[in-house]
């Protein structure tokens, strides 16, 4: 029994206006966005950048611990 190709062809043809569609549609939903303030944007990436710091500081006294800790049990 032979495949009907036709149908499989008809599905990947590619429909005019699509691309320009999806475009409009895009710019549509960014009108809808509601963007932060930069005071919003400047408090959040300075959080962020202190729990890094943060993050960074504890992992680094961890680990200066630890070579301590190994350095004494294997002397």
């Amino acid at each position: 029994m032979a495949k009907d190709t036709t149908s499989e062809k008809k599905s990947e043809k590619k429909q005019p206006g699509k691309i320009s569609k999806w475009f409009k549609d895009l710019k549509i939903e960014f009108r809808k966005v509601v963007w932060p303030s930069k005071k919003t944007v400047v408090n959040n990436t300075s959080v962020v950048v202190g729990v890094i710091a943060a993050s960074a500081v504890l992992v680094g006294a961890l680990d200066w611990g630890f070579l301590e800790l190994f350095g004494l049990i294997y002397k």
